[in-house]
């Protein structure tokens, strides 16, 4: 018999310690099902006292523990190695909403409640919580704050760091740290908060967080408008900033041939446009005077846009279900990706500035290396981040391509180090980039980051193998 097992389930409860290997396999493979790894047990407290239990008995044993929120990650960050060492340990259970305060706009949460969940709670409390993001029925807040999850809303409301005040970690010690303070001003020492958020689980387990709420808007509007080129969706973005201010709240960028990939894999999603456009921009304002100041202010802009020669063509949605249709455009993108077959996919960010002349760059060095690539280009356009995605050429074997994974990448991870950008944008490094980054972070930046590692986990217990 297992006695470090035995003590978990004495800790937590027989039943929230699986080690049927059926009932392991959701929580031992990856969202995008490219690896399965092995583990010892999957964990499953249901309060921070319970994991600070579990993390002591891993301690004492010499137990690696992998935390895992709605295991959504897109870099091998959430699940274990295959050496069968590992535990997982699992947030599901932590899902409650702890507090709600209207008057100081914040809500304490548990680290495993559903990225919808809050944003449903906040509603009800006639509040916003504006993180958003492709996964939200299934992310949590806690797997959000691991990585620094960005979404749709950076360039009104910032990454999900932006969006936190105080946390509650759980340290490898198996000590709880209760930094659930909400305040906007705390210059009491080092941000102990901002080690935690995007360390991917590293440093310690979230098991609690403070987060930011704001008011409701008066009028949220949508609109899509079709372009010539890349140069044409940032003049846009000018132009809507200058007349548009902060009610600017989300800026996507999308390719025709993304969105042709919708409409082959989705064809009842269709372009409300009687011609296809090379580019296209799905554009959001937030409101807060009235639904009249804000069709006002969108429509001027579009005008505006429309006489200047920045764009060809553009609707604006009329209703709710009208600004489903348009914002399921993108989202669906990946999910057409993912149903024309295996791909390679960058999550990236370079200076706004400069995007143009990545994206023609970085496309010619690939076609000229790997002919007939059929790039699969889009994302947050307004904050610098672009999923710039690859499919193999048509004809030639997904497998064929994948393994050819690590000559695309240096290409593209090259390039956008030659602007001076990130090869993670908002994913998250995981196991996949781990070795990889690398080549570009400084002697010195690996070596403080391994520092911060070394002082808080010097036993290496803490999702080892990732980040660093």
């Amino acid at each position: 018999m297992n006695n470090f097992l035995d003590l978990c389930r004495a800790a937590i409860g027989a039943p929230y310690v699986i080690t049927n290997e059926a009932d392991m396999v959701p929580y031992l493979t990856d969202w995008r099902r490219r690896f399965t790894g092995r583990a010892q047990a999957i964990l499953r407290p249901g309060s921070a006292e319970e994991v600070a239990a579990l993390v002591k008995l891993c301690s004492e044993a010499r137990v690696p523990v992998v935390p895992q929120g709605g295991n959504t990650g897109l870099v091998l960050g959430s699940v274990p190695d295959d050496s069968g060492r590992e535990v997982v340990l699992s947030l599901g259970r932590m899902n409650r909403i702890r507090a709600v305060d209207v008057i100081n706009n914040t809500m304490t949460v548990d680290a495993g409640c559903i990225l919808a969940q809050i944003q449903n709670a906040a509603a009800e409390a006639g509040r916003l919580f504006p993180l958003s993001l492709g996964a939200e029925g299934s992310c949590t807040i806690g797997g959000n704050l691991s990585t620094n999850a960005g979404g749709t809303g950076v360039l009104r409301y910032g990454n999900t760091r932006e969006l936190c005040l105080g946390l509650e970690v759980v340290t490898p010690q198996g000590e709880i740290w209760n930094g659930l303070r909400g305040l906007r001003k705390d210059n009491t020492g080092y941000d102990l908060r901002d080690l935690f958020i995007g360390a991917e689980g590293t440093l310690g387990i979230i098991t609690g967080a403070v987060i930011k709420l704001f008011p409701q808007p008066k009028a949220q509007l949508t609109a899509l408008a079709a372009m010539q080129t890349t140069d044409n969706a940032l003049a846009l973005l000018t132009l809507a900033q200058q007349r548009c201010g902060a009610t600017l709240t989300g800026f996507e960028l999308m390719s025709q041939f993304c969105l042709e990939l919708v409409a082959k894999h989705y064809p009842q999603m269709q372009l409300p446009f009687p011609q296809p456009y090379p580019q296209y921009v799905l554009l959001e304002l937030s409101d807060s005077e009235s639904e009249e100041h804000a069709m006002e202010t969108l429509e001027s802009l579009i005008t505006s846009a429309l006489e200047e020669d920045v764009i060809q063509d553009a609707v604006v949605a009329g209703s709710i279900a009208q600004s489903r249709a348009l914002w399921d455009l993108r989202e669906h993108i990946t999910l057409a990706q993912a149903d024309e077959g295996k791909n390679i996919k960058h999550d990236v960010s370079v200076p706004i500035s400069r995007i143009r002349d990545f994206i023609r760059e970085t496309d010619a060095a690939l076609a000229e290396q790997f002919p007939g690539i059929r790039m699969v280009t889009f994302g947050h356009l307004g904050d610098g981040n672009l999923h710039y995605n690859v499919s193999p050429p048509v004809g030639v074997p997904a497998d064929e391509f994948i393994n050819r994974q690590h000559e695309v990448n240096q290409v593209v991870h090259d390039s956008v180090n030659s602007y001076n950008g990130s090869i993670s944008a908002e994913h998250g490094l995981g196991a996949l980039k781990r070795e990889e980054v690398k080549q570009y972070k400084s002697d010195v930046e690996m070596r403080l980051m391994r520092t911060i590692k070394q002082a808080l986990d010097p036993l290496q217990l803490m999702n080892p193998g990732k980040v660093l």
